[in-house]
C-alpha cells in the first residue's frame, strides 16, 4: 500500500490526469484538445489533493521538460496544452496500459546489446533506465532482453531519444543451457513485480467492491478514484516484462490486477469525464 502511495506526486498525477482526459476533451471545437484553464487545472488536481503551489511547481517542471505548453483557450483563458512529444508518448503508453496482447513461447525475444564510450557515460545510464522502463531484463553486463513482441517500441524508443548508434537490436529464441522459465527467474526480480500487483489489488479491490454495491455515484468521486486507480496502475505493465503465461510463477497476480483495473476504467472513465466537463466549465 505504502508504495502506491508514494507514486503519487503532483507531477505524476498531472500527467496521468492528461493522459486520461487531457488529449481529446469534449470541449475541443476543431478535433484538436482543447488546453486545460490553469484555474481547471488547480480545481481538478485539488480534489486529488494536491494543493496550488505543488500544481504550478509540477507543471514549471514539465514545462522545462517539454511535455506540457502554454497556450490560450477559446476564450482567451492561460491554459497548458501537450506538447507533441508528450502526445507520442501517452499513444506509446496506451498500447501498455490499455491492454497489451499476450506473449506467446512461439514469439521469441528481442535482445539489446549496447556500448557507450565513457566520455558519454551519461547516455549509459539513459540506456538503461529506458529499456528497464520498457521491460527489459539483464541477461548479461550490457546484454538486455525481452519479449519480442516489445521490438517495434523498443525501437521507437530509441529513435526517438537518439540512442540507436549505441544500440544493437536482435531478436530470436532462447536455446542456452538452463530452462528458459529458471533464466527468467534471473533476468527478472518477478517476485518484485509480483509485489507491486498485490499493492495495487490490496488498494483497489476494495474500491471496486464498493463501486459493485452501488449503480451510479457522483461524477467528482468517480473522478477522484479512477484517476488515483490509474495513476497506480499506469506503472505496472512498463514493470512487468509481459512474459508468456507458461514462464510465470504459479498464482501470478497480473492477470487479476489487469481485470480490476479494467473494470474500474469501464464503470468510472466516463462518469469521470462528466466531473471534467463541470469542473473545465466553472468560473
Amino acid at each position: 500500500m505504502a508504495d502506491q502511495q508514494t507514486q503519487r506526486t503532483p507531477r505524476s498525477l498531472i500527467v496521468t490526469f492528461y493522459g486520461a482526459y487531457g488529449r481529446d476533451r469534449p470541449d475541443a471545437g476543431d478535433g484538436a484538445a482543447e488546453p486545460v484553464p490553469v484555474a481547471a487545472l488547480i480545481r481538478l488536481l485539488g480534489v486529488l489533493g494536491v494543493d496550488p503551489p505543488s500544481v504550478r511547481s509540477a507543471v514549471s517542471r514539465l514545462k522545462r521538460r517539454g511535455l506540457l505548453v502554454s497556450a490560450r483557450t477559446a476564450d482567451g483563458a492561460a491554459g497548458y496544452g501537450l506538447s507533441d512529444v508528450a502526445r507520442q508518448l501517452l499513444a506509446d503508453g496506451d498500447r501498455r496500459i490499455f491492454g497489451r496482447p499476450a506473449a506467446r513461447l512461439s514469439d521469441g525475444w528481442v535482445l539489446a546489446v549496447f556500448s557507450v564510450p565513457e566520455e558519454e557515460r551519461h547516455k549509459r545510464h539513459l540506456l538503461r533506465s529506458r529499456l528497464a522502463r520498457l521491460g527489459f531484463g539483464t541477461a548479461a553486463p550490457g546484454v538486455w532482453i525481452a519479449p519480442a513482441q516489445l521490438y517495434e517500441e523498443t525501437r521507437h524508443t530509441l529513435e526517438l531519444l537518439q540512442l540507436t548508434r549505441y544500440v544493437e537490436l536482435f531478436t530470436g529464441t532462447h536455446t542456452g543451457f538452463a530452462a528458459t522459465s529458471d533464466a527468467v527467474a534471473r533476468w527478472w526480480d518477478l517476485a518484485a513485480v509480483a509485489a507491486q500487483y498485490h499493492a495495487f489489488l490490496e488498494e483497489q479491490e476494495p474500491v471496486l467492491l464498493r463501486w459493485s454495491r452501488r449503480r451510479t455515484g457522483p461524477p467528482e468521486e468517480a473522478y477522484h478514484d479512477y484517476l488515483l486507480a490509474l495513476d497506480a496502475w499506469r506503472r505496472l505493465p512498463y514493470a512487468d516484462p509481459g512474459l508468456p503465461s507458461p514462464l510465470l510463477p504459479e498464482g501470478w497476480p497480473g492477470g487479476r490486477a489487469a481485470e480490476v483495473f479494467g473494470r474500474l476504467h469501464g464503470a468510472l472513465r466516463d462518469a469521470g469525464a462528466r466531473y471534467v466537463r463541470e469542473a473545465s466549465a466553472g468560473p
